[in-house]
């Protein structure tokens, strides 16, 4: 990318695609302000920081090749959190964006992490947006554990009102299972136990390979400790209050010290989704750690 054109980047919206390995990673540029890397899909992303925080920031949302279509029928099944970083790389220097917070959420804060590990001087900050230290077997447990435990009687019933028509919707359309799964896991998910979040999913490609393989091994056995002492920039850990999809904030107690520096933040109305579910409280907690 030239200059003239990187430049002119920087100072309109726009979005495109980048072709790696048989898949078509589409990346969408939005906003002014700080330069926020958001990695996952670059549609589902875009659609869960609502308009205002394009005031605030400028963010770079990004596909990986688990929300990306192919390019034909010859693409590659490297599905390792090398591939994943590599990939966030090439797109960057596509982009031509120099230094930027990388933001992952969920699983994608293992992404977040790993890309600064591997390439600091990219990175002024990393931020995990609901991600647990781990998708280990104690990790869900603790999950699992917290639900039963702290979830009232209507959490319950609408988990398994929505549970019960799962198969249904993987039988209808079973190359999107990563995705059917999700939706039906909101009252799990969600600070409101019956909000629907299928629009946020309208349209996003899913390779369900590529979730098979990440959260079901690499980010089950992920070393999230060994991680940490590789980062030397500001890490913010940003959780929800109501969130049974993951292990609870408690879980990363005895990691955080391992971090150089860290911020681990609760909000106090949101499930897994804080971005979307409390954008002002969150768009006011990233803006004042990035600037700080």
């Amino acid at each position: 990318m030239s200059d003239v054109l990187s430049a002119a980047a920087h100072a309109r919206d726009f979005s495109g695609s980048v072709e790696r390995g048989g898949f078509l990673l589409t990346y969408r540029c939005e906003g002014q302000g700080e330069p926020v890397l958001v990695i996952g899909s670059a549609d589902y992303y875009a659609r869960c920081f609502p308009a205002f925080t394009r005031d605030r920031f400028r963010f770079y949302f990004l596909d990986h090749c688990g929300f990306a279509a192919r390019t034909d029928g010859q693409a590659d099944d490297d599905f390792s959190l090398d591939r994943i970083v590599d990939d966030i790389e090439g797109v960057r220097r596509q982009l031509g964006v120099k230094r930027f917070a990388i933001l992952g959420h969920s699983g994608h804060g293992y992404m977040a992490l790993a890309y600064a590990a591997r390439f600091p001087d990219r990175v002024s900050h990393v931020v995990m947006v609901a991600t647990a230290p781990s998708q280990s077997e104690l990790m869900l447990k603790a999950a699992e554990h917290r639900f039963d435990a702290h979830a009232d009687a209507e959490r319950k019933a609408i988990l398994a009102k929505d549970l019960a028509q799962l198969d249904a919707d993987i039988a209808a359309e079973p190359g999107a299972r990563f995705r059917h799964l999700l939706v039906r896991l909101g009252a799990r998910s969600w600070h409101d136990p019956g909000y629907d979040a299928r629009p946020l999913w309208q349209g996003i490609p899913i390779n369900d390979r590529v979730f098979d393989h990440l959260w079901g091994e690499v980010f089950r056995d992920i070393e999230i400790r060994a991680l940490a002492t590789k980062i030397e920039v500001p890490v913010l850990i940003a959780l929800g209050a109501s969130d049974y999809l993951i292990a609870p904030p408690d879980s990363w107690d005895d990691i955080l010290p391992v971090f150089r520096k860290v911020d681990r933040v609760v909000f106090a109305n949101s499930g897994h989704t804080p971005p979307l579910e409390e954008p002002e409280a969150f768009a006011e907690t990233l803006l004042g750690f990035i600037e700080n």
